[in-house]
């Protein structure tokens, strides 16, 4: 009976993540909506960087984020495409970390329906610069012009899809933890782990 309850508990508490997810990626001031990426790179090891949560399909276990597609992250995922987003939100004390495999898309109906949404907004020069992230400058700010609105540039979705997610609950009245496996979509698991 016991056993029970602690797997309608652990059901509750994956669904919960997942709402939270949803709820991140809709609202701006959400601390998950800026998840940390991190990446692996051949020369330098970890490399970390903060990414926009864009959209959550709970149902598929996915996470979309864009991006440039002349980024390193870009290049490091084609090389290893596992990566792992990490979450913290001081408000619930929760942090999450989701073990993903994330492929990129460049062309395509998804992309383009995407683009055709974000194309008038700000966010949109961050696709159009003629220089690559990263690119050196001579003062701060003074990258160089951009083409308005008119193509895609180089906006890339990242799909991550996500094959675990480890939850920590960081609570005074005593830490909670577990890990949700989604490798078998037919059977995903669930356990308690020590925080």
């Amino acid at each position: 009976m016991a056993s029970d309850r602690s797997g309608d508990e652990l059901r509750t508490q994956g669904a919960a993540l997942w709402a939270e997810l949803v709820r991140a990626a809709g609202l701006r001031g959400h601390p998950w909506r800026q998840p940390v990426l991190a990446t692996t790179c051949a020369l330098r090891g970890a490399q970390a960087r903060t990414v926009v949560l864009r959209e959550v399909s709970p149902g598929d276990h996915a996470l979309i984020v864009y991006t440039d597609a002349r980024t390193s992250k870009l290049a490091q995922l084609d090389r290893d495409p596992r990566a792992q987003l990490v979450c913290w939100s001081p408000v619930l004390g929760w942090q999450l970390r989701l073990s993903c495999v994330v492929t990129s898309e460049s062309d395509g109906l998804d992309v383009t329906s995407r683009w055709a949404t974000l194309r008038h907004t700000r966010a949109a020069q961050d696709y159009l610069s003629p220089q690559a992230p990263g690119s050196a400058l001579s003062t701060p700010g003074d990258a160089a012009e951009k083409t308005p609105g008119a193509v895609r540039g180089t906006f890339t979705l990242l799909r991550a899809q996500v094959l675990e997610m480890d939850w920590l609950a960081l609570d005074p009245d005593g830490h909670r933890r577990a890990v949700f496996d989604y490798r078998d979509t037919a059977a995903p698991q669930a356990r308690w782990l020590v925080p």
